[in-house]
């Protein structure tokens, strides 16, 4: 007899979910190798994706400004200026009625779009792949329509959300999802620079939250496969290039090198805190016109066109061109004027960009201001302390050290910045230098602002997340889960003697009462009820209210577990009571400290396991 055939899953939104073959989930849950090959395929896929979104931003840009093939808007010196100046309006334009179509389709069912890092620290790995497309779209018109803003956002996500769709269908348990995420994020950031290194680093440190030899192999392998195959569809040279060791050092590197390196790393600091709170600015300036939302798009691409009249085209999209020309060894040379200028332009147009509407980040964007504010440091440092200029470094060597340094004030990852530098120059004691400078920005900070780009984001939206690390587990691990739902309330005015005959020694020790209006009253203690009725004097019979602890403590479904635990610490109670809200207090459960930090500790052992690489 043919078995019957299994009903496929649906999700939460009735959306039928694509699950892989039974033996090959097996496969893959049950071995490392599988996992292995999964994040392969991931890596791979997302050099498609990198690739796919290069080429189309590429076509736009040359469409909307009429660019030689090949040719990055950042770097073109002619491009009429009317076209300068309404391109980006344009293609603001065409974000304000896709956001106004998507919106009047989704209707009620908007919900914010979660990224890798958040999806990694709150929802183990969980990701839409619609909304993950939906976000590489915005991208792509912004990026392509001149707004300066960077891909690897939309290459983040893309790649990061087909990943996390990847695990779904594979029923991958939560540390291998958020493993896989990472992957996906690798290979887009791997592909995006030809730097595998950089790619890996990037998921370790901001993705995935932790370095683990579990998660080394997997990341490592979707990194080269996504660089690989983004090379091989789009044979295109690096996207930053140093032309030459000979161009970053004039003589052999002395400790005294290492002065002006820490100076710089403290400056990229301040400039890099400076810019995330121009951002916001911007954010908060137009939320205040109460501008619609279609309209600021359009709006902030006219901004960003005048900007780029006055300032330089250099200033629009992500500024792969102009940071291969301040990059390049013979290249236009710029006065200490004209880079103060293409600093502020590059700073006021991001913001503006990011803060109207457009989709985007600031991972290139933070590495153009970066290479500016390395080359303004080596142009006015001289005139502060002369002796700098009988050093080792040039001006390109403090370029590739404050590209480095802002980046890591803005995006974070110290490893990843400093392996970007030793992959694009191939220069060990530069790598060196810019290790010393990346740390001191890092901290800088981590002790002054307290957040990257990315998280101060999520902070201004209510979140408390600082990093990728997986806190979402404790917050799942809530009183709801853990109660005990089999409780009957008493009614307070029940009498002490009925009371005793219903609950006898030996019997559940707590019980719950409530009010004339079915409300929490408080719990009482079976051995004490006992007690006192013994107790009693005079013919006087006590009352359940006399015996009641705890009338005003209590816990919600919504708390989770350390919340539940410093609660039963404060009221010094081995039990309280579950309540559906403090306004209505309807019993729902009883939860106990004892079940608490024994579910609390297995979970924190679980986690400590996945995170050693251990058979969980």
């Amino acid at each position: 007899m043919t078995p019957p055939r299994a009903k496929p899953r649906r999700s939460r939104a009735g959306r039928i979910l694509i699950q892989a073959p039974g033996r090959l989930r097996a496969l893959v849950r049950g071995s490392e190798a599988g996992l292995v090959a999964l994040a392969a395929l991931a890596g791979c896929v997302a050099g498609l994706a990198v690739s796919a979104m290069n080429l189309a931003t590429q076509a736009l840009r040359e469409l909307l400004f009429g660019l030689p093939a090949g040719t990055r808007l950042s770097a073109a010196d002619a491009v009429a200026p009317l076209t300068l100046l309404l391109g980006p309006a344009l293609g603001g334009a065409g974000l304000g009625l896709l956001i106004f179509a998507v919106g009047r389709w989704r209707g009620r069912r908007r919900r914010p779009v979660i990224d890798p890092i958040e999806a990694n620290a709150l929802h183990g790995g969980r990701m839409s792949l619609r909304d993950s497309l939906y976000v590489s779209i915005q991208n792509v018109i912004s990026n392509g329509c001149g707004a300066s803003v960077g891909l690897e956002a939309g290459y983040t996500q893309i790649s990061a959300g087909i990943a996390s769709r990847l695990g779904i269908a594979f029923e991958l348990r939560r540390g291998d999802l958020r493993t896989l995420v990472g992957c996906g994020s690798a290979a887009a950031i791997a592909a995006a620079f030809g730097a595998p290194l950089t790619g890996a680093f990037y998921a370790f440190e901001l993705i995935i939250g932790t370095y683990s030899i579990a998660t080394l192999t997997p990341v490592v392998v979707a990194a080269l496969c996504g660089s690989v195959v983004a090379r091989t569809l789009v044979p295109t040279p690096p996207m930053v290039a140093v032309e030459g060791i000979e161009a970053i050092t004039t003589t052999t590197l002395t400790t005294a090198d290492t002065l002006p390196s820490l100076v710089l790393g403290l400056v990229c600091a301040a400039l890099g805190i400076l810019i995330m709170r121009g951002v916001t600015l911007v954010e908060q300036g137009v939320v205040a016109t109460r501008l619609p939302r279609v309209f600021g798009p359009a709006l902030g691409g006219l901004c960003v066109g005048f900007l780029a009249l006055a300032a330089s085209a250099q200033i629009l999209s992500g500024g792969h061109g102009a940071l291969h020309l301040l990059l390049a060894a013979h290249g236009p040379a710029i006065g200490a004027g004209g880079l103060a200028l293409l600093f502020a332009g590059k700073a006021t147009a991001s913001a503006i960009s990011i803060g109207s509407g457009f989709r985007g980040g600031l991972f290139f964007a933070s590495l153009f201001l970066g290479a500016i504010a390395g080359k303004l440091f080596a142009a006015l440092a001289p005139e502060i302390v002369p002796g700098i200029a009988a050093l080792g470094l040039t001006p390109l060597a403090y370029a590739v050290i404050g590209m480095s340094a802002l980046a890591v004030a803005i995006i974070g990852g110290p490893l990843t910045m400093t392996f970007l530098a030793l992959e694009l120059t191939g220069s060990f004691p530069v790598t060196g230098l810019v290790l010393v400078a990346v740390i001191a920005s890092s901290l800088t900070v981590r002790k002054t602002f307290g957040y990257s780009f990315a998280t101060w984001r999520f902070h201004l939206r209510g979140e408390s997340i600082r990093s990728a690390h997986d806190v979402g587990w404790i917050r799942n691990l809530t009183v709801g889960r853990l109660m005990r739902k089999d409780v009957r309330p008493v009614p307070l005015d029940t009498p002490l003697a009925t009371f005793l005959r219903a609950h006898p020694l030996g019997s559940p020790s707590r019980v719950i009462v409530t009010d004339a209006q079915e409300r929490y009253a408080g719990i009482v203690m079976v051995p004490e009820a006992h007690a006192m009725a013994r107790e009693a004097q005079n013919g006087e019979e006590p009352g359940l209210a006399d015996v009641v602890r705890h009338p005003g403590d209590f816990l919600t479904p919504g708390m989770n577990a350390k919340e539940a635990s410093a609660a039963f610490d404060r009221t010094e109670s081995e039990a309280l009571a579950v309540v559906d809200g403090e306004a209505e207090r309807r019993v729902i459960g009883l939860l106990t400290e004892s079940h608490t930090l024994k579910r609390y500790s297995e979970e924190l052992d679980r986690q400590r396991q996945a995170m050693v690489g251990e058979a969980v």
